[in-house]
């Protein structure tokens, strides 16, 4: 079992290569904020694009069992 303490935002080292670094850097500096705060921005933005395309995949699933008849038949015209 985890403490509680454990899940409050506690820091952690983020290895990265002297590239990876760098590009950071440049992605900051650009959008205005510390390296921090992009690594932030930057995880959200992943999980947002990465919720928005489940949801998207979710709803041309249903659309295409929904319509499949149709579908064959627009395939086949």
């Amino acid at each position: 079992m985890v403490p509680d303490w454990y899940h409050y935002g506690m820091a952690m080292t983020l290895r990265l290569t002297e590239e990876q670094d760098a590009k950071l850097t440049e992605y900051a500096e650009r959008a205005g904020l510390s390296k921090q705060r992009a690594i932030e921005v930057l995880i959200e933005t992943a999980d947002y694009q990465a919720d928005r395309e489940a949801r998207l995949k979710q709803i041309f699933d249903k659309v295409m069992t929904r319509d499949a008849r149709l579908m064959e038949r627009l395939a086949d015209a």
